[in-house]
């Protein structure tokens, strides 16, 4: 894991509130039926709700998965993102463990 990308990545709010909303899919639309047994958000859904252009939450996404807090799943002309729950925990873990006293 580097401490720096993932701090980088999660230096901005908006992509702070996409790592929220992923935690749970009812934050989004419904899949299209013939995306209804895939796991993840379509990006379009989350640009939506973001209300940010295609490059930036492109960009945006592209940083969350490079820090590994989202994997991306790509369908198609279609690409789902999903929480990288492990990732998460490990970097919280190594943050405990870098700034809390034991």
């Amino acid at each position: 894991m580097d401490t720096e990308k993932s701090i980088a990545a999660l230096n901005n709010p908006i992509r702070r509130q996409i790592l929220e909303w992923l935690k749970d899919r009812s934050n989004f639309p419904p899949a299209l039926p013939e995306h209804a047994d895939l796991e993840g958000v379509c990006v379009g859904y989350i640009r939506d709700k973001a209300q940010l252009s295609q490059s930036t939450i492109s960009n945006y996404m592209g940083l969350l998965k490079q820090a590994g807090f989202v994997t991306a799943e790509r369908h198609g002309q279609w690409t789902f993102y999903r929480r990288d729950e492990d990732n998460i925990r490990a970097f919280l873990d190594a943050m405990q463990n870098e700034l809390v006293k034991s």
